[in-house]
């Protein structure tokens, strides 16, 4: 039986059910919870600010491959990096050139942009996908340690670093008396003669 042809195209707000179906395989295949929605998806990778972009796969017309990608930069190359951050084959179709055919198109993506790297991080018991990059030419940093802060200890972080922003909001403000309150009225209405009468050019005295 003939292979069906793949065919690789950036994503779309329109595929934002494919993305998160495939998103979802990848949390089972990683034995992860299932915590991406369509909305997200939309928000994030399609919303006003750009967080991401993402390439489908597709073989015969059908979504079989996904790779989401963002990017950095590397201070020491003093060039962007092309992140990726997901990359996922359905598995029944793994082994037919799709994970292929997606790293090229990105490396291209990276070519094009001035990337000085392609970088990606890979479970240290997926033997299967190390040894396909490996096979790539790939390098497996092992020297370097992923370090990451989420849920209750960046909450903390970040309560740490607005301590002080958040104790001037809980000062309490001065009562406002009725004379006060009827004094800031009458400058409010002076201050628009005062800026008419400011923005006016000045005579010059005329000499005798």
């Amino acid at each position: 039986m003939a292979r069906a042809t793949l065919t690789i195209r950036p994503g779309t707000s329109r595929d934002a059910a494919t993305i998160t179906a495939l998103i979802h395989g990848l949390a089972d295949y990683e034995r992860l919870p299932r915590q991406t929605t369509a909305g997200a998806i939309r928000r994030h990778g399609f919303g006003r600010r750009r967080h991401f972009e993402t390439l489908i796969c597709r073989a015969g017309g059908r979504p079989v491959g996904l790779a989401l990608y963002t990017f950095t930069y590397s201070t020491f190359l003093a060039r962007p990096t092309l992140w990726l951050e997901d990359l996922f084959v359905v598995p029944e179709a793994r082994g037919r050139g799709a994970g292929l055919a997606l790293l090229r198109a990105l490396a291209r993506i990276a070519v094009r942009r001035g990337c000085g790297r392609l970088e990606w991080s890979v479970l240290d018991w997926n033997r299967p996908a190390i040894r396909f990059y490996r096979a790539l030419g790939a390098e497996l940093k092992r020297e370097w340690i992923l370090t990451r802060l989420t849920g209750p200890p960046l909450a903390r972080l970040a309560g740490l670093t607005s301590q002080r922003a958040s104790d001037r909001a809980r000062r309490p403000s001065r009562p406002r008396t009725p004379r006060a309150a009827a004094a800031t009225r009458r400058r409010r209405r002076r201050a628009p003669a005062r800026a008419e009468r400011s923005a006016s050019p000045r005579r010059r005295p005329r000499r005798a």
